[in-house]
């Protein structure tokens, strides 16, 4: 089968992938686009978890302010390098995060850094659902971006700030 060059963009353009590795998802799905775009996710996501003890030096500090000013968050989100740190993609995601933040106001980032006998739930930030795509959840979305950006990706630490009447 052959793939055209406009399948091959239109694809690239949707996921980011590398030329050669979406001209192979397009061969194994037989030109479907979105089954080749499930192709992709899947072995981004299984790349991400591959890399998911890599560590994370770089990144970026984010900060999200609510209208009005009466409400906002900080975000500390690594990277492993400075590129991906001043990509868009990764820029976004940090938005993404600390309005996540502001408007469900998490206690902590992952059910490990609950206190003992605590059943924390959606009291954790990575198991929340995501504000703009409720059928996913926040550890949905940064895997995303890891599968998208190729590198190890991760929450460091947040704060949330509310004034008081």
């Amino acid at each position: 089968m052959l793939v055209s060059t406009e399948a091959v963009k239109a694809l690239r353009d949707k996921t980011g992938a590398g030329v050669l590795e979406c001209k192979k998802a397009l061969l194994e799905a037989e030109g479907d686009l979105s089954h080749a775009i499930a192709i992709l996710k899947e072995r981004g996501l299984l790349l991400a978890e591959k890399k998911a003890e890599r560590v994370t030096r770089e990144g970026l500090i984010e900060a999200y302010v609510h209208t009005g000013g009466r409400l906002g968050a900080l975000v500390e989100v690594n990277c492993e390098t400075d590129f991906v740190a001043r990509t868009e993609e990764f820029k976004r995601l940090a938005h993404d995060l600390a309005m996540q933040v502001a408007a469900t106001a998490p206690r902590f980032i992952s059910a490990d850094e609950a206190p003992e006998g605590e059943d924390p739930t959606e009291d954790c930030l990575l198991v929340q659902p995501f504000i703009k795509e409720p059928e996913k959840r926040v550890q949905d979305i940064i895997a995303e971006a890891k599968a998208k950006l190729g590198e190890n990706i991760r929450v460091r630490r947040f704060a949330r700030f509310e004034l008081r009447e």
